[in-house]
């Protein structure tokens, strides 16, 4: 291997390399981000599949079935745009290594990229706040349920 004795050729290899860091970083965090909603998916599909087994002895579980059914949608908005922020930033570690970054359009993708992923992660986590306030609704509700009935009896 021949090492570069040019200090210019070290200096902008250490920049490429440092530059490179934070979209790892950020990869890494929507990557840790999609196991939590992966997570997340799998609970409601228990629930649901709970639910369905005994939704002819308990019709008001039609109702918690509904609330499931959002849920689903919210996680999977969330997985998707998480996934393309995840897309997007690959992008953008890809450019850094097949472009020069002195080249302004290179600067200009860069930028898109990076801003998309940004956005993108920032839009999954919106849809993760939806569905954590349709999951704690629904908490909220069976437990006041729950003393209703206590209180009843």
């Amino acid at each position: 291997m021949i090492l570069p004795t040019d200090p210019s050729q070290v200096d902008s290899t250490a920049h490429i390399i440092q530059v490179a860091l934070t979209p790892v970083f950020l990869l890494s965090g929507i990557a840790t981000l999609l196991n939590v909603f992966s997570t997340r998916h799998a609970r409601v599909a228990d629930q649901v599949d709970k639910l369905a087994e005994r939704i002819t002895e308990r019709p008001g579980d039609q109702a918690r079935l509904v609330n499931l059914r959002r849920r689903s949608l919210a996680l999977d908005v969330a997985v998707v745009i998480a996934a393309l922020g995840g897309v997007a930033i690959c992008g953008a570690v890809l450019t850094l290594f097949v472009g020069t970054l002195r080249d302004a359009a290179v600067a200009t993708v860069l930028f898109g990229l990076f801003g998309a992923a940004i956005l993108c992660t920032l839009a999954s986590l919106m849809a993760f706040a939806v569905e954590m306030m349709l999951a704690s609704r629904t908490v909220r509700t069976e437990v006041a349920q729950q003393q209703e009935e206590a209180e009843e009896r």
